[in-house]
């Protein structure tokens, strides 16, 4: 399995894991957004959106009946990213998949309030995402690139 594809369903199953615990409380479809960097046309870029949708059809979750998914891409471009992100926002999402630092920090500047779950990110603490990977705070967590990620001196 390619490292994006990889990446594309841990994502998913991170995303999918809160909604499915809250999904026995209530029947009421959850709107999910997926903010990433790459064209719609890009071979990678479907390959990550049809890796999202089937972790969350393993999962219990169909676009269409018991979820919305917003998707966004083509975001390499700032300006088209900030207005992506108020995008997603509108919709009111339960919760965002972003993919990298970039997307990421433009999201959390639109909203704060919004959960996010960010994968592909090299240090999200240097980024200013989240306070420690131990205990994020905020309205981001995520998976770190695993190959950033340190063990701690001692």
């Amino acid at each position: 399995m390619k490292r994006r594809q990889f990446i594309t369903l841990i994502g998913g199953a991170a995303v999918a894991w809160p909604l499915a615990a809250r999904a026995q409380q209530s029947e009421r479809v959850r709107r999910i957004g997926f903010l990433h960097d790459y064209n719609e046309l890009d071979p990678e870029g479907r390959v990550q959106v049809v890796a999202f949708r089937e972790a969350l059809q393993k999962l219990g979750w169909t676009d269409g009946r018991n979820a919305l998914i917003e998707y966004r891409s083509g975001a390499a471009d700032n300006e088209l990213l900030r207005k992506y992100a108020a995008e997603i926002v509108a919709h009111e999402p339960d919760v965002v998949l972003t993919s990298g630092a970039t997307i990421t920090a433009a999201l959390q500047r639109v909203s704060r309030g919004v959960p996010i779950v960010f994968v592909n990110v090299t240090d999200p603490v240097g980024a200013g995402l989240v306070a420690t990977l131990a205990r994020p705070e905020g309205n981001a967590s995520g998976l770190p690139n695993s190959s950033s990620v340190s063990a701690p001196n001692g």
